[in-house]
């Protein structure tokens, strides 16, 4: 039985690159939820919560991708 580590050590470093991305993105979107609600009315409120949406679109279109590629 021969081993390929070049590959698993390549699976290994992608899949630790996604996940400390994926956690970086829910973080900065809880991050950006938290900041809306301290913020004034004004425009950064607007803008916090809007940052905070789209890193969550983010990580659910990183999360259907990776069920596509397992699926498919």
């Amino acid at each position: 039985m021969n081993i390929d580590w070049v590959a698993l050590g390549s699976v290994f470093g992608v899949g630790l690159v996604a996940t400390v991305a994926l956690v970086g993105l829910f973080v900065l979107g809880l991050v950006g939820l938290s900041k809306q609600q301290t913020a004034t009315h004004g425009g950064s409120a607007a803008l916090a919560r809007t940052g905070a949406y789209a890193c969550f679109a983010l990580c659910t279109a990183a999360i259907a991708y990776g069920i596509y590629l397992i699926v498919a």
